[in-house]
């Protein structure tokens, strides 16, 4: 097997989407010898994790998109005919109150996150969800850097274990549909999930009245992050719900 060939089968093994040819062929050529094959799937992987679906050429042009009769909200149950790749362009707490996703966004914003009592401050990203962990073991340290399980950890515990969060995706055609959590998920919240982060649904995936059930079982979070998407994404979303509240935001 070549190695462009070696490549592909390594990026599909992730539940990732299929490479375009001229990926590989980049990725593959950009240096005489080529580095060794774990680097070239580093590389290919965060590419397709930071680009957009809908404009890309990395993405191999057999990919799957979603049915077109996918947002009909007469049909009371259907489910996926094939596995499909998304991006996510929205991202709800349907838990929280107006003025509480004012809070929550704020302290992302801020770079916090409160667990019980304690503040965590993060500061550094995680990478998209695709990076390992930190190393925390350097105790004696007065601040130390949190951990991603740690950062994911105040994330859910800020959501609450009985939270239900609703997510806008996006497939490679640019249709929109709405995903609701069904049960909970740790990859899932305002601040843990980023606009632009890639999605496998599965096939089998359970779509009722217009909208994809969530279940561990039938999508897989992949990572990435489109950087402008996400500022944008919170800039807008925090703006427009301190307008919603107004006055009857608590003191």
């Amino acid at each position: 097997m070549d190695l462009q060939s070696q490549l592909k089968a390594a990026i599909i093994s992730q539940s990732l989407p299929t490479p375009s040819p001229s990926l590989l062929t980049s990725v593959t050529t950009s240096r005489n010898p080529p580095p060794p094959l774990p680097s070239l799937i580093a590389t290919a992987k965060a590419r397709l994790l930071a680009c957009d679906l809908t404009s890309s050429t990395l993405l191999d042009p057999s990919t799957a998109s979603l049915p077109l009769s996918i947002a009909d909200v007469q049909a009371k149950e259907a489910r996926l005919p094939r596995d499909v790749h998304v991006q996510v362009v929205d991202v709800e707490n349907l838990s929280l109150s107006r003025w509480e996703q004012v809070e929550e966004l704020e302290a992302v914003e801020r770079g916090e996150r409160t667990r019980g009592r304690e503040v965590v401050r993060v500061t550094a990203e995680d990478g998209g969800g695709s990076g390992g962990e930190d190393n925390d073991d350097n105790e004696g340290s007065q601040t130390q850097q949190p951990s991603t399980t740690q950062r994911r950890a105040a994330a859910t515990a800020k959501a609450g274990k009985t939270a239900t969060h609703r997510l806008v995706l996006q497939d490679r055609n640019g249709k929109r549909v709405f995903a609701l959590e069904t049960q909970r998920m740790e990859r899932i919240g305002v601040g843990t999930t980023c606009m632009g982060e890639k999605v496998l649904l599965k096939a089998g995936a359970v779509v009722a009245r217009g909208t994809v059930l969530l279940t561990p079982e039938t999508c897989v979070f992949l990572g990435g992050k489109i950087d402008a998407w996400h500022k944008a994404w919170m800039e807008g979303r925090l703006t427009r719900l301190r307008e919603a509240v107004g006055s009857d935001r608590p003191l």
